[in-house]
């Protein structure tokens, strides 16, 4: 693609009997003076003496450097050099523009040569990346020859100062500072930024500066840095069309713009939030292009086609704008809730117009790239938001969407996503890096050289503790094991490195889980036990049942690892302001507050206490058939079929259902969601160790199989009697709250649209015919322009 740079890599490590050393270097600067090139000096020595303790001497003077040196050079600046260095780096492929290239010498000189000036902030950070430092010492365990070029040209994340996000408010411009450095060690090149008074609150408890001044802080240390400096800004709201509501809006940009003393780009979401039609929108664009030049000349304005009303006219007019050559557009957006796959708006759209990619690394489930097939223990308690660490999958995501792309500037709501920023930054700079090399480089970097390989062994068991079943999960304790082998040997500076910190949080979190899943399930296993027994009334088997249930929090387990959990988010508090509980940390419901769902119940429990306890006012024959009730609720009688699509059998009747690689944001084809979005208060109660009311309803209906936007559900259903007459019992929840149809694949209505999110049961005849050789493949669909229909069970029902 046109739009793609160049790209070029040559890379051997040779692992060497002799060891580059250099503790005792100087560096010899021949790359010049400007800003730039004295800040990237300014890194290494920083970050080495942060390291070890050594400041690197630093000088001009070639012939000073005799002995052990770190030679920084550019391309224009390299005949400069001697001549065996220039011939060991002309033994290397040229890298193109932000590239660069490593050569080691005998065993005490590096050089580093830049492409440009951002190319050898890079090769700078490569050198720190592959460097073993301990206190007093540098050292590289062998002769590194490097050529190095980005394949695509913008690298970058989302860094938001604002209440939503579950830290980043927290952070003072110093260590906003260090995250936008470290950021680009590892190759990012481009700083998103937001303004105040957006989609969210200007103020937070956790703020050390107003936002607008912070949001100019950050553009300045992108000068610093000579970074790319984006801005999200969305369109609040709706009358964008009118005079007196434009002029106020112009208005605010333009203070925004004047204030900000670089941007070199800004992001329009065409929706999440914002509700302009196309028409209104690229007016509006215009106006807004108007201002930004004034203060930004070369900026340019890109747009995403995200919408909540995702209808086909919109999205026909929003690309017909695109196409119209405005000479303010600098590209489009591809990120969440954007309905249209990438590859076919690469198609839409003209070549010469850039798409940008908007990936969410920050959620795991209700997101555009979800948890497949997560446990809801899991769903129940990590959420939406925890510390999430995903290396394989985000390479995934990445390597399917990027060659539609000319890179990514990533979606980000804090520091919980944390390992995917740098894996995503590795992999907008060579897709063919293995994720290992990248956990490897953050761990000797960022937790210690004697923890290479440990901590990036560790960093990828977190994102495995999370795949399947959790009561089979026996690795989780393995996990908590290495990590607790860190733990012990650990420096206090270790102890308190929050990077060490959010990962040793979830080892001992995952852990408590599990422990509880395990006593929880066993704990109801007794329950219906007790239910099914044949001795005594039902009265009294209701509270025998109940008193096993109550165990779980009468009576708790692993209280150790809950209270470990519970001194790390201290810690993170006070290390980064994580905000991982709302009571004690102020955080946002629902934005990183995992820790306040270690006691979520994780079992049937919600439900099953909130029907027994009614036994107790009823008779005996009242008592009977409410236990019968718990105790047959999933079972539809003699030649029925039942299925919820945790079940991988259910999930096996699930048509159309194409690979992740094929369709990572499912956006043709269905995947499981983990939301519950139940009707009303009635559904929800108070339970013990739990701050938020819980649904008291079947935790099946926690899970449901869905579709986005116009996509067809269908399911096939077998080993039915044609000559028999069946009910169909569905359940709607989640949290669309679409208007769903359902009918065969005949056409053949079962129910016309109902508005999902009024009651989650409902119950109907299978019309005659429906079944055909024994089997009917059902399918459901929702209205245009809504977000898509979700299915929690599927019953059918004999009555003949």
């Amino acid at each position: 693609m046109a739009a793609v740079l160049f790209f070029s890599i040559f890379f051997t490590v040779s692992e060497v009997l002799a060891r580059v050393d250099l503790s005792r270097a100087g560096i010899c600067n021949v790359a010049g003076d400007d800003p730039l090139t004295t800040q990237s000096i300014h890194v290494l020595r920083e970050e080495v003496a942060r390291r070890t303790g050594i400041w690197l001497p630093v000088s001009v003077r070639i012939d000073n450097h005799a002995g052990p040196t770190v030679f920084l050079v550019l391309e224009t600046t390299r005949l400069q050099l001697p001549a065996p260095l220039r011939k060991a780096l002309d033994a290397l492929p040229k890298p193109s523009a932000e590239g660069f290239r490593i050569v080691t010498q005998g065993n005490d000189v590096v050089v580093i040569e830049g492409k440009d000036a951002r190319g050898l902030l890079y090769g700078i950070g490569r050198l720190l990346r592959k460097a073993e430092m301990t206190s007093g010492r540098i050292v590289l365990a062998g002769t590194l020859h490097l050529s190095s070029s980005p394949k695509y040209m913008v690298r970058g994340h989302q860094l938001g100062y604002r209440p939503k996000t579950n830290s980043y408010d927290a952070f003072t411009v110093a260590g906003f500072d260090q995250y936008i450095r470290e950021l680009a060690l590892f190759g990012a090149n481009s700083i998103e930024i937001m303004p105040s008074g957006t989609d969210d609150d200007s103020t937070s408890r956790h703020m050390k500066l107003p936002a607008m001044e912070m949001v100019a802080a950050q553009s300045r240390i992108c000068i610093k840095y000579g970074l790319d400096c984006w801005m999200w800004y969305p369109n609040i709201g709706k009358g964008f069309s009118d005079p007196a509501k434009v002029s106020r809006e112009l208005l605010v940009r333009e203070e925004v713009f004047r204030n900000v003393p670089k941007l070199d780009a800004i992001f329009v979401p065409g929706g999440d939030p914002g509700e302009l039609e196309p028409d209104e929108l690229f007016t509006w664009l215009g106006k807004v292009a108007g201002v930004l030049k004034k203060h930004h000349p070369k900026a340019k304005i890109w747009v995403s086609p995200q919408s909540f009303k995702p209808e086909k006219a919109w999205f026909d007019a929003f690309f017909r704008h695109v196409n119209s050559g405005y000479p303010w557009l600098g590209g489009i957006v591809f990120g969440p809730w954007v309905k249209v796959p990438v590859e076919q708006i690469r198609k839409i759209v003209k070549p010469s117009i850039p798409i940008r990619n908007y990936p969410d690394i920050t959620h795991s489930i209700a997101c555009q790239y979800p948890e497949p097939d997560w446990d809801p223990a899991w769903a129940m308690t990590l959420g939406r938001e925890a510390i999430n660490p995903r290396p394989t999958d985000e390479k995934l995501f990445h390597n399917a969407v990027a060659p539609y792309c000319i890179g990514s500037i990533s979606y980000s709501e804090g520091t919980n996503d944390d390992v995917n920023k740098f894996i995503w930054s590795d992999q907008d700079w060579n897709p063919a890096t293995d994720v290992r090399e990248t956990l490897k480089d953050y761990s000797r970097l960022f937790l210690g050289a004697d923890l290479a390989d440990e901590g990036a062994l560790a960093l990828a068991a977190l994102e495995q503790n999370v795949k399947g079943p959790v009561l089979a999960a026996a690795h989780i304790d393995r996990t908590l094991q290495r990590w607790q082998a860190m733990e012990r040997t650990a420096s206090p500076s270790l102890r308190a490195n929050p990077r060490f910190q959010m990962g040793l949080i979830r080892a001992y979190f995952d852990a408590y889980i599990r422990e509880r899943s395990l006593y929880e399930a066993g704990l109801e296993r007794q329950a219906y036990a007790a239910l099914t027994s044949s001795a005594g009334s039902a009265k009294s088997r209701a509270q025998q049942a109940l008193a096993m249930l109550r165990k779980a929090w009468e009576e708790p387990v692993a209280a150790p690892l809950k209270a470990r959990c519970l001194a790390l988010a201290d810690s993170l508090y006070r290390s980064i302001g994580a905000q991982l509980t709302v009571a004690r940390h102020g955080a946002m419901p629902g934005r990183g507050n995992f820790i306040d769902n270690l006691d979520y119940p994780l079992n049937d429990a919600p439900w099953l206490v909130h029907e027994l306890k009614k036994t107790a006012d009823m008779d005996e024959a009242g008592a009977a058939k409410v236990l019968d009730a718990l105790l047959n609720r999933t079972y539809p009688g003699k030649g029925g079929t039942y299925d919820h699509f945790l079940s991988p059998l259910s999930r096996a009747r699930v048509l159309g259902r194409l690979s992740r690689e094929k369709d990572p944001g499912s956006l043709q084809s269905p995947r499981v969601s983990y939301t519950v979005g139940l009707p009303g208060k009635d559904y929800y109660e108070a339970f013990p160790g739990v701050t938020t009311p819980v649904p008291v309803v079947p935790k099946a209906w926690h899970t449901q199989i869905e579709v986005l936007y116009e996509n067809v559900l269908r399911i096939a259903c077998d080993q039915l009697d044609p000559g028999a007459v069946y009910k169909v019992r569905v359940v709607y929840t989640g949290r669309f709250k679409s208007t769903i149809r359902m009918k065969t694949a005949d056409n053949i209505l079962i129910h016309d649209y109902i508005k999902a999110g009024l009651r989650p049961e409902y119950e109907f005849d299978l019309p005659a015919g429906a079944i055909k050789n024994g089997k009917v493949i059902f399918e459901w669909n929702c209205k245009a322009g809504e977000r898509g229909l979700q299915l929690a069970e599927l019953s059918l029902i004999r009555v003949n």
